[in-house]
């Protein structure tokens, strides 16, 4: 924070004003233009990633590059007057170790909804319908006609079941399966983590949106696996380490269950990684949220905060340890 002085009237009679401005760090080079005019009171740096910010003791309010490095976070330690980091992401598991005490996390609730549920539909449809055999089969000139798994009249079990789960809910409805949501706090419909057990073995199609907390990590284990129906399909669209990989594994290659894999661990995966080559594994490379819907819904996000931090205003998603996001 700097304080400008600012003049009015003759010499003999002049009145000081002190306005306050506040630092503020944004990833896009184009801020004045995707973000639109800076609040009053502000001053925008950028931060690609590269390096140190500019001006970062003076910084108040941090959005750190989506899904940057490691390093891209621990700047944070440097920023002595920060009062905010807004993510670009839904998760903010790998944000909290580099918290500064006092400071406030606000996540990005709402941007990534649209696009992570638009993903976990195509991989759902992709797995089921095979697809990812007939583009091999075309690659070898054959022809694999025959009759295939629908979605239509299945059940899917939500476990997780927030923003981004009811954007999916709304996806899945039309295509005439039953949804079952799970979060970790039951609420009217949505059942609670502890029911799991029980409601494994109902589902044929498992997506997992939950975020990656001390009571989620490995959530998919042996036990879980066992409970789930035989050829059941899991979706992973939360975090790798929610899924154990070894008990992945060896579930895909005993022909137990099949999987669909936008997260895995570790990450990215290594090219001779054997989860590439697990029967009934299809795996994309980790863009649930990453798509063209992803910047607009971003900038207005931040527009917003900017708004709201600049007027003195309470923040939007904003974050607490021991509350997660589902």
């Amino acid at each position: 924070m700097r304080l400008v002085r600012r003049g009015m009237g003759r010499v003999s009679s002049r009145v000081v004003r002190l306005t306050v401005v506040s630092v503020v760090c944004l990833p896009w080079s184009d801020a004045d233009v995707v973000v639109g005019p800076v609040p009053d009171g502000l001053d925008v740096v950028v931060y690609d990633g590269t390096g140190k910010p500019s001006r970062i003791e003076e910084i108040e309010f941090f959005v750190p590059p989506y899904m940057g490095p490691e390093p891209t976070l621990a700047v944070m330690a440097g920023m002595t007057s920060l009062r905010v980091a807004q993510t670009l992401t839904a998760g903010v598991d790998s944000v909290w170790p580099h918290l500064p005490a006092g400071v406030t996390l606000c996540n990005a609730r709402g941007v990534h909804d649209a696009s992570t549920a638009e993903l976990v539909v195509g991989l759902i449809i992709a797995s089921l319908r095979r697809i990812p055999e007939f583009v091999r089969a075309q690659d070898e000139g054959v022809w694999l006609h025959g009759r295939y798994e629908a979605l239509a009249d299945r059940t899917v079990l939500i476990v997780g079941y927030g923003s981004v789960g009811e954007a999916l809910e709304r996806r899945l409805l039309p295509f005439e399966v039953d949804v079952v949501k799970v979060a970790r706090t039951a609420r009217g419909e949505v059942h609670g983590f502890d029911e799991l057990a029980g409601l494994l073995p109902q589902a044929d199609v498992v997506v997992l949106l939950c975020p990656l907390t001390d009571t989620t990590r490995g959530l998919v284990d042996d036990t879980f696996i066992a409970a789930m129906r035989h050829g059941a399909l899991l979706v992973n669209a939360a975090r790798g380490p929610v899924v154990q990989t070894d008990a992945l594994l060896a579930a895909t290659n005993a022909g137990r269950i099949r999987a669909a894999l936008d997260v895995t661990d570790p990450e990215p995966l290594p090219a001779n990684h054997p989860l590439w080559h697990a029967p009934g594994v299809l795996i994309s490379p980790h863009v649930g949220g990453n798509t063209t819907a992803f910047l607009p819904r971003a900038y207005r996000l931040v527009r917003q905060q900017l708004e709201r931090f600049a007027a003195g205003e309470s923040l939007v998603n904003v974050m607490t340890p021991t509350v997660s996001n589902d």
